[in-house]
């Protein structure tokens, strides 16, 4: 194993000084039978999930100067789930040095998405301890780059960032209800009514529903990126 987390931080191109903290970050909970959970990379986990949305926001807020809140929101959301975590543990071949039971092993843990997102999420979080954020920065900017090229800077439309934003947080489809019809027929403004179930409803107006179905988008995504 010491040879598995040498070979890893040269790939990731740092040496830890608390190599026991990167050994932290690399051990899942099933490691040892799961009977030292307080061991495992859990921690560090929470941790790193934060700092990768504080680099992120960062690196966003830079990158689009001119996007508005809703638009950052939706990237943001497409850079810190566990899917692209996944594909940047990939990169730098983190399932490799990982410290699985050998139960978990059998079970293809290396490969899994779910056990490769939340140790890089670790790791980050590791680095993070380790060389502040500038170290943490280093490892997003190689890993994350495929992720950030692959970002439009032509924002989609709002109800398409909505559906991926609640498909994201394993909530509901939006639900779009025309609550109103105002106006001469021939110049009618519609008002509706977007809900996901668990969270508050968005409202907007438009000359057509799918005008007004996409101001309610809007604002129920601009709602949640505040309360966020």
């Amino acid at each position: 194993m010491t040879d598995r987390i040498t070979d890893f931080q040269t790939r990731i191109g740092r040496t830890f000084r608390d190599q026991a903290l990167l050994e932290r970050a690399l051990t899942h909970a099933s490691h040892g039978d799961g009977r030292s959970r307080a061991q495992s990379n859990e921690r560090l986990e929470f941790l790193g999930d934060r700092v990768l949305g504080l680099l992120t926001a960062q690196t966003l807020h830079e990158r689009f100067e001119a996007m508005n809140e809703g638009g950052l929101a939706h990237r943001l959301n497409s850079l810190v789930n566990k899917q692209a975590c996944a594909r940047a543990a990939r990169r730098c071949q983190l399932g490799e040095a990982l410290r699985l039971s050998p139960a978990e092993e059998r079970l293809g843990g290396r490969e899994k998405d779910s056990i490769l997102a939340d140790a890089c999420e670790a790791v980050i979080g590791a680095l993070f301890l380790d060389g502040g954020l500038e170290a943490a920065r280093k490892f997003y900017d190689e890993f994350w780059a495929d992720e950030l090229a692959g970002l439009t800077k032509r924002p989609k439309d709002a109800k398409s960032q909505l559906q991926e934003w609640a498909a994201s947080k394993h909530l509901p489809a939006p639900v779009y209800e025309t609550i109103a019809r105002k106006g001469p027929d021939h110049r009618p403004v519609f008002e509706v009514e977007v809900t996901i179930e668990g969270l508050a409803s968005g409202r907007g107006e438009g000359s057509s529903k799918q005008s007004a179905q996409r101001a309610a988008a809007e604002a129920l995504l601009k709602q949640e990126a505040g309360d966020g």
